[in-house]
């Protein structure tokens, strides 16, 4: 029940036996992700929520399920941190989101929705992309996207979950057919390496196939703004306020933060020589940024950390944006 991701099960609990699906509440977060563990591993459609700490307990289970290549879906509705931290709207998990967050070699496809609109759409897509590729998505908000209301378009089919075929790989008893095995663990001569390689070949598919962003504006751009989740709607009007003044600058926006738009990023920093991130927390995704750029551009930060006045204004953004161009100028 930690906040600010409360709403969710809430929410859940109220609704999931009325469809015919099933709502636990578990007695602490590692508990939760192993109970989606094994209702996955038996062919159920299995989801958990928390927020900061709530997901740095869960990592473990998370490690585990990628190991196992079972599907799932966990939404970290973010907190500031470290440690306790507040309940500010922050974006200090993208590390933790995109870096896989527990031990070993692994990934997970992470969705940073920036409206209600999107976080109901990707959360659809998120258990179907979970079981395609038999592996955890992640959907990583914060207390802006997490609490704020504003009109969704439901136009997605309903699912019944009592009408979801059981993949062939579940574990749900013999049944007259050939065992099937879930596991993480490999200890023969040879056996581990070739699992995570074949984990990295399926995360090179999903590289190429499942990337998803959004541009504004960047084809003439002297400088783009990148950001994403409730960030990138404060930069958007920012890069709107800009147009409006005559200054060229473009918004790229990273709906998926893995995988991440490095090509994208690259092929822009061929003409737009300047790129600012804004991030709320003292600077992450602009590792990846500069990493993309491959030093074509100068890569600047605008870094929010959580806090009282954690969130930017729209005149904050455009007046780090001409702050950047002048520099560039007198540069």
């Amino acid at each position: 029940p930690i906040t600010p991701q409360n709403d969710i099960p809430e929410y859940l609990s109220g609704v999931m036996p009325k469809i015919g699906g099933e709502f636990l509440q578990a007695e602490s977060e590692i508990a939760a992700i192993n109970m989606v563990l094994g209702a996955t591993a038996s062919g159920k459609r299995a989801m958990t929520s928390s927020s900061g700490p709530g997901i740095s307990l869960k990592q473990e289970g998370i490690s585990y399920l990628s190991g196992s290549e079972l599907p799932a879906v966990v939404v970290n509705i973010s907190r500031s941190g470290p440690g306790l931290g507040g309940i500010s709207p922050s974006q200090g998990d993208y590390f933790q989101a995109t870096r896989g967050g527990g031990h070993g070699d692994y990934r997970t496809i992470v969705f940073g929705p920036a409206s209600c609109q999107e976080a109901y759409e990707l959360t659809y897509q998120a258990f179907e992309l979970a079981e395609t590729y038999r592996m955890p998505v992640l959907i990583l908000g914060d207390s802006v996207i997490g609490q704020m209301k504003e009109p969704v378009d439901f136009h997605l089919p309903e699912i019944d979950p009592a009408k979801l075929p059981v993949p062939s790989w579940a574990v749900t008893g013999n049944k007259g057919r050939p065992q099937n095995v879930i596991k993480s663990l490999y200890l023969g001569p040879g056996e581990l390496t070739r699992q995570i390689e074949k984990l990295m070949a399926k995360y090179r598919v999903i590289e190429k196939k499942e990337l998803r962003y959004e541009t504004k504006e960047i084809e003439d751009a002297e400088l783009i703004v990148v950001a994403y989740g409730s960030a990138s709607r404060i930069s958007k009007t920012a890069v709107e306020m800009a147009r409006s003044k005559g200054i060229k600058v473009g918004l790229i926006r990273p709906i998926t933060l893995w995988p991440f738009p490095f090509d994208l990023i690259e092929k822009a920093a061929e003409k737009t020589k300047t790129f600012l991130t804004v991030e709320l927390n003292v600077g992450q995704m602009v590792e990846d940024v500069d990493r993309a750029v491959h030093g074509k551009a100068r890569v600047l930060l605008y870094a929010c950390p959580p806090g009282a006045n954690a969130l930017p204004t729209p005149e904050d953004i455009l007046g780090r944006i001409e702050k950047a161009l002048k520099e560039k100028s007198h540069g």
